[in-house]
């Protein structure tokens, strides 16, 4: 009896001892274990070449351990990118020009259920390629500081403050409000200082002061950090003298220990390559590869961690600096769910009836609506739809290039400006249509069949533009000679003499449809046409939503989100990072079309301009508070713009944007417009780069547009001005 005891204590015993060391082998995948405890379990089971292999973008599957595959490339731009069918939502600087975060959000939860939906189905057909995953290296927050960069498309304009705002609501409506998990993870980019030239990028070095860093390079990446923005991706350029993504102030002293981000950092792709043949400052892939681990990079979008194995062996690096870097990116698939039943995760229900729903249109075409600037309007528009004859040519008219932009999505729905406009007359009414003109060179054929019926209609709607062959990355844009950079301003010569044959001997209302993702040198086309309206790349509905503007079913109420120069003449020298000249708040020549400009069919105004404290110290807050009224004969919406001046502030801003409010106003009605002014929008950067509250006198504006004679010469309201003093 005693040795049945013994015995049955003895297996007991055992069986304990068996079952803990299960339940401490799979620990990794216990959903109740802290997720740092389960990062460095899984960590302790891998050896040093799988440790490396799952630092690389396209990990591979690690069969004992039954992890799969997964590719953590996957674009979103403006919809789920390179992928399948999904929304195709205005491309980014479209958005910008809405000024209206809360609109961003709302895309950005419609792009994020459809890519979890997307997902759901791949996954669930073992399918696991590139851009099939849940890791999004979205958004661009990169400040367009100079029109020539043709990757100015894919960020939210120039201006810091709006790109934050964009920004931070995008990297919100991507990674979801679950406690838990992340619905899909976003990234921050490019990490730092990073606007072209796009030819150069790979061995670049932009140079920018502390000044320039902390006023206008790095705020918008500030505040996606302080969002808990998933990702950041390092760029290709050197900033002062490092490669970004072997850069200690960037990634060291100002990302991890000043900011406390927490998330994983990613090379953009084949950029650790560039530290040795562009950048010089190693001189193989395992000394490149061991640089980039040790100053912050976790993951790698090439072909140059395997290298590590190397590096390891060269001591290099250990592999204890392997393991920390791998702790930090393997934290992100467990917040993704990746390894916990699905049932757990709310965002495993998605399914694919989001993906380009009818909900999802409507909201692709309200941006579309909304992201339409007006430039100029003597009265033609808005058309009437029963003309007895329409004429639409131009070399854009019919063309789904210029509806997508680059980092686009497919879609079998896709609404051109000609079907848009065609959608719109009625019956009984006559539309015709030739392109007339080639996208960038001269016609061959000298016979023209165009400039008889422009003459002979009642209306000719022209589409103008670029395209992203035009503008785009390098690669991307194949009919670019400068790698997708325009270092010729000008829109091809060929679409100016046109409209200016549509022009010639004709008193016929020209609207000119401009379609582009930056700032182009348009004088000439709105000296020739009677309307002019930038559409930007607008997406899967933008036919419609152009037409639903032209023929006046909505007011136009989109600002530039980005200065119009007159020429490149006025600019500084496209490799020049320094800000002086440039932007909105520093250049101090004449622009063709200003900062937060753009046009409405209603008639707005403002006044009386009040604020509830006129002077203040520097921790106290005030209250702008102005009437805008519309005395025009449509419902609008108008963006109203609050700006200010620091008077006394050495160096400071001409203007710098601090608020934003998009309004609807009825015809003959007046809407009071609050602003909260907070001390954190008074502070000003000194040349050193620290922010600091400064005495002193601080102009307030609030209007339509950029302050200043020229928004009122092109129709803008005038803005209303007061003084603030900081004690």
């Amino acid at each position: 009896m005693k040795r049945a005891a013994c015995l049955l204590f003895f297996s007991a015993t055992i069986c304990v001892a068996v079952a803990s060391r299960a339940q401490q082998a799979s620990l990794y995948l216990s959903t109740s274990a802290p997720i740092e405890n389960r990062v460095n379990d899984l960590i302790s089971k891998l050896t040093l070449e799988e440790k490396v292999g799952q630092m690389m973008y396209n990990s591979p599957a690690i069969t004992r351990l039954n992890i799969p595959e997964y590719n953590w490339w996957n674009e979103a731009l403006h919809g789920v990118a390179r992928s399948g069918v999904a929304t195709v939502f205005p491309q980014a600087i479209g958005l910008g020009a809405t000024f209206d975060d809360a609109l961003a959000l709302k895309v950005a939860t419609a792009i994020s259920d459809e890519a979890r939906a997307m997902y759901n189905a791949a996954v669930a057909k073992n399918y696991r390629l590139r851009y099939e995953g849940l890791t999004f290296w979205t958004p661009n927050i990169n400040i367009f500081r100079d029109p020539r960069w043709g990757r100015g498309q894919e960020t939210y304009g120039e201006d810091p403050f709006l790109t934050s705002k964009m920004g931070v609501a995008i990297v919100k409506g991507l990674q979801g409000n679950d406690p838990k998990y992340l619905k899909v993870a976003a990234c921050a980019k490019h990490y730092a200082v990073h606007s072209g030239p796009e030819r150069l990028r790979h061995e670049f070095n932009a140079v920018a002061s502390p000044k320039d860093l902390r006023e206008t390079y790095l705020p918008a990446f500030k505040a996606l950090v302080d969002a808990k923005v998933e990702a950041v991706m390092c760029a290709y350029n050197s900033t002062n003298g490092e490669p970004c993504c072997g850069n200690t102030f960037l990634l060291q002293d100002v990302l991890r220990d000043e900011w406390k981000f927490k998330g994983h950092v990613v090379s953009d792709c084949w950029a650790l390559r560039d530290f040795y043949e562009g950048h010089k400052v190693v001189a193989n892939t395992a000394q490149a590869a061991a640089l980039a681990v040790k100053r912050g990079v976790n993951l790698n979008c090439g072909d140059e961690f395997p290298a590590l194995n190397d590096a390891v062996k060269q001591k290099l690096i250990t592999e204890k600096e392997i393991d920390n870097s791998l702790a930090i990116l393997l934290r992100t698939k467990f917040k993704l769910g990746l390894f916990d039943p699905p049932s757990m995760n709310p965002y495993s229900k998605l399914g694919t009836d989001v993906i380009n729903s009818q909900q999802h249109r409507d909201l692709a075409k309200e941006v579309a609506l909304k992201s339409v600037v007006l430039l100029k309007n003597n009265g033609a528009l808005p058309l009437k739809n029963d003309l007895k004859k329409y004429f639409v040519t131009g070399p854009n008219a019919a063309n789904i290039d210029v509806l997508i932009g680059n980092y686009y999505g497919v879609n079998d729905k896709m609404s051109t400006i000609l079907e848009g406009l065609a959608s719109h007359i009625k019956p009984g009414s006559q539309m015709q249509y030739r392109p007339g003109a080639l996208l960038d060179r001269d016609n061959i054929n000298p016979i023209d069949w165009t400039t008889d019926e422009a003459k002979n209609s009642d209306a000719v709607v022209v589409v103008l533009g670029l395209s992203g062959v035009l503008e785009g990355e390098e690669g991307e844009s194949i009919a670019s000679p400068s790698f997708g950079d325009r270092l010729d301003y000008n829109l091809p010569k060929n679409q100016i003499d046109f409209l200016r044959k549509m022009r010639q001997g004709n008193n016929k209302p020209i609207i000119a449809v401009i379609t582009g993702g930056s700032p182009m040198n348009l004088s000439e086309i709105h000296d020739l046409a009677d309307a002019v309206l930038l559409v930007w790349y607008p997406g899967e509905e933008g036919g419609s939503a152009v037409a639903d503007i032209v023929f006046g079913k909505v007011s136009p109420s989109g600002k530039l989100p980005i200065t119009f120069p007159k020429s490149l003449s006025q600019l500084p020298d496209y490799q020049n990072y320094s800000m002086a000249g440039r932007t909105y708040r520093y250049m101090t020549a004449e622009p063709m079309y200003p900062f937060g400009f753009g046009l409405s069919y209603a008639k707005f105004s403002y006044s009386g301009l009040a604020l509830s404290k006129k002077t203040i110290s520097k921790d106290q807050s005030t209250q702008a508070e102005v009437v805008l009224k519309n005395s025009g004969k449509y419902e609008a919406e108008e963006v109203a713009q609050l700006y200010v001046t620091h008077m006394d502030a050495a160096n400071s801003p001409l203007y710098s944007l601090k608020g934003f409010k998009r309004v609807k106003v009825q015809p003959g009605a007046s809407v009071k417009v609050v602003f909260n002014i907070t001390p954190d929008m008074l502070t000003v950067v000194n040349d050193k780069g620290e922010i600091k509250a400064e005495a002193g006198k601080v102009k307030i504006s609030i209007g339509g547009s950029l302050p200043g004679k020229r928004s009122e010469d092109l129709g803008a309201a005038k803005a209303e001005e007061t003084i603030l003093t900081i004690q």
